[in-house]
């Protein structure tokens, strides 16, 4: 029996978050963003993945943005490296969010 083709694909989303008390952002941080990669069969379901698990970690996500899959940000003209390409493999072998980069906001 041949194995079905997943549909998953695997989306960049950048996540801004706001300060809530599990969140371990640094004490004068008045929130963040994530840098992340999430899988799902389109972009509305890595969505609404990444956000579930965000809030299930005690974090406050208040803004997703899309920036598509690696085909479509490579035909905008991103470069993706081997690190972030790497990082976006595991999020879609293991169907998963996976968190590239963390960075808290100051005043």
């Amino acid at each position: 029996m041949a194995k079905k083709e997943s549909r998953q694909q695997v989306y960049t989303l950048l996540v801004e978050i706001g300060r809530s008390p599990e969140d371990d952002l640094p004490k004068k941080a008045t929130g963040g963003a994530m840098m992340l990669y999430s899988s799902g069969v389109d972009e509305a379901e890595a969505v609404r993945e990444a956000v579930a698990l965000l809030k299930q970690a005690g974090l406050s996500p208040l803004d997703v943005t899309g920036y598509g899959t690696p085909e479509e940000r490579e035909a905008e003209g991103h470069e993706i490296d081997a690190e972030e390409r790497a990082l976006m493999d595991r999020a879609l072998a293991e169907n998963a969010v996976v968190i590239a980069q963390m960075t808290p906001y100051y005043d």
